[in-house]
């Protein structure tokens, strides 16, 4: 089978990112990670920081039954909310489906997280991925990336969190669920040795030496 696509879904300090990036460079592939963010910006007209406030997230409950209180006051009122004023967690996996698919029917797409699994689920030049590393190494490593003072652990358990939720509410999955995947893969490790055992299982090659 020659893929075209591969998405990678990732526990949060597992280094799925930086791997997803790796093969995309080794391939000479489009790499669709933290530029959806841009792409659902453009699309919707809205700030990209508000499309990162939604991007993998779930709108909490009571956020949920207001968006749709204003709507139905504003069909009440014959009134049009703005875009920017109904734009929300469903909004961003609306647009990030669209922009999943499109990339995909382009092909040579690595894509980050955001459904891929899903949305892709049953295409057969698709190559599906999940990484994961031991919880005290994912502590080490996010210790180093984020800013001075954040809780690893915390933040670890809260991403984790929303990513299984994000899934559940959306599509109806489980986040670690193996039928989902291709390969789910350790980068205890090292980043590079994951990033290379799955660009052997896709491709059955190994990366071209840097020089």
């Amino acid at each position: 089978m020659k893929y075209r696509a591969l998405t990678v879904n990732r526990e949060f300090g597992s280094g799925g990112g930086r791997i997803a990036q790796t093969i995309a460079g080794w391939l000479g592939w489009k790499l669709l990670d933290r530029d959806i963010i841009d792409a659902i910006a453009y699309a919707a007209h809205v700030d990209a920081n508000v499309v990162r406030h939604y991007d993998e997230h779930v709108d909490s409950w009571l956020r949920r039954i207001n968006q749709q209180a204003m709507r139905s006051a504003a069909l009440a009122a014959g009134l049009e909310l703005g875009e920017d004023s109904v734009f929300d967690a469903e909004q961003t996996v609306k647009l990030s489906r669209k922009i999943v698919e499109q990339a995909h029917t382009e092909g040579n797409c690595v894509i980050v997280g955001r459904g891929s699994q899903c949305i892709l689920q049953h295409k057969p030049d698709v190559f599906h991925v999940f990484v994961y590393a031991p919880y005290k190494e994912r502590i080490l490593r996010l210790r180093n990336r984020l800013e001075k003072g954040a809780n690893a652990e915390q933040r670890i358990r809260a991403v984790d969190e929303e990513r299984a939720r994000y899934l559940q509410q959306y599509f109806g999955k489980s986040w670690t669920n193996p039928h989902l995947y291709d390969l789910m893969i350790s980068s205890h490790e090292d980043e590079d040795s994951a990033a290379r055992v799955i660009l052997h299982a896709m491709t059955g090659q190994e990366p071209e030496p840097r020089g």
